[in-house]
């Protein structure tokens, strides 16, 4: 157990905020690449903060925490309770932050300015992940409901 701890103690903090509610290969592709760089730690946006940006998740929070805990590339997940990753940031200070290129438009452009703000002022880095082309939750979710609409 010592040397299992002394292997992660130089290792960089890698900070991945996650709705997680359709896993799907796009994230796995993130997580893969945030791995890469450090310790990982999903702040996985609660159901509150999923929902001030887009719809409801499928699956409650704790489901999608039971998911994303018992994936290899993720070690250690917390609440994120709003769109606003700057209090998890700040608490946790991490090296890097990884996200999908996708947010530089929509929604979450000010979320992605103001992340990039606040890595600043510890040297913090911001890694964006190519989006990975036709797939995404919201795609996944229309045609789960389309099919189920033509039986």
């Amino acid at each position: 157990m010592i040397k299992l701890k002394r292997k992660f103690r130089n290792k960089k903090k890698v900070y991945v905020g996650m709705s997680a509610d359709i896993l799907h290969p796009g994230h796995i592709n993130i997580l893969k690449i945030a791995n890469s760089l450090g310790n990982v730690t999903v702040g996985l946006l609660t159901n509150a903060a999923i929902s001030s940006f887009k719809k409801p998740p499928h699956l409650n929070y704790k489901q999608r925490e039971i998911i994303l805990k018992n994936l290899r590339l993720v070690n250690k997940v917390i609440p994120q309770k709003t769109l606003d990753y700057r209090p998890n940031l700040i608490k946790f200070k991490p090296d890097f932050v990884v996200h999908g290129d996708d947010w530089r438009k929509g929604p979450q452009k000010e979320t992605r300015r103001q992340v990039i703000l606040t890595l600043k002022k510890w040297s913090g880095k911001l890694v964006e992940v190519p989006y990975t082309k036709k797939i995404s939750s919201t795609l996944l979710k229309k045609r789960i409901i389309k099919k189920s609409n033509v039986k």
